[in-house]
């Protein structure tokens, strides 16, 4: 018994020394104090949403489907840079013709979840599941 332990101990242990002894590698690049903490980028894209959210029959519509204007504007500064990139994209696709439904519909769905995952309280028919 004991033999047959020894046996099963030693051929898991085997692979498990050739695995560990393989070499691993790594890649690392310095990043400057300005890359770190710029969000050029971030901000552009954050303004250029803000000023969207600011236009009068943007507010209209944001009114229309019971969302206060300054909550979606305080809720895209709360937003991840990754986010407010996503929305800005969606807000540059959208016809000039004032078509925004579908930029009002994601940041309505947005503003929905942040309200079930307990971030925000912007819905009043909304519970959280916090």
């Amino acid at each position: 018994m004991t033999h047959t332990v020894q046996r099963l101990i030693a051929t898991a242990l085997v692979p498990c020394m050739l695995l560990g002894s393989l070499p691993l590698s790594a890649q690392a690049a310095l990043v400057t104090s300005e890359e770190a903490l710029s969000t050029e980028a971030g901000t552009a894209h954050r303004e250029r949403v803000t000023a969207f959210f600011s236009r009068d029959d943007v507010r209209q519509q944001l009114q229309a489907q019971g969302v206060s204007a300054d909550d979606a504007i305080a809720r895209v500064q709360a937003m991840s840079d990754a986010e407010v990139a996503q929305v800005a994209d969606r807000v540059d696709r959208a016809p000039a013709g004032g078509d925004v439904v579908g930029v009002l519909f994601t940041v309505f769905l947005i503003l929905l979840v942040t309200d079930i995952l307990g971030f925000t309280k912007v819905f009043p028919f909304t519970r959280s599941i916090r």
